[in-house]
């Protein structure tokens, strides 16, 4: 059970990583077509980059409580 928690939490780590990815390809579209500045892009990649920093933490939270609840057992 513990393998496949850990298998779930990697699917999610890379299921956040393709949507940072598509998010900062969208940036460098409009930066493409001079709807946003450079800064706006550096910043919106930062926030974009924080976000996922947040979000993975959340997700190794969510893995090392599971995996100490079947651990009990």
């Amino acid at each position: 059970m513990v393998k496949v928690a850990k298998s779930e939490a990697e699917g999610a780590r890379v299921a956040v990583r393709n949507i940072r990815r598509d998010a900062n390809s969208t940036l460098k579209e409009l930066l493409k077509e001079k709807e946003i500045s450079e800064d706006e892009e550096r910043g919106a990649e930062e926030v974009v980059q924080k976000l996922t920093d947040d979000v993975i933490k959340q997700v190794e939270q969510v893995l090392a409580d599971k995996e100490a609840d079947l651990m009990e057992v």
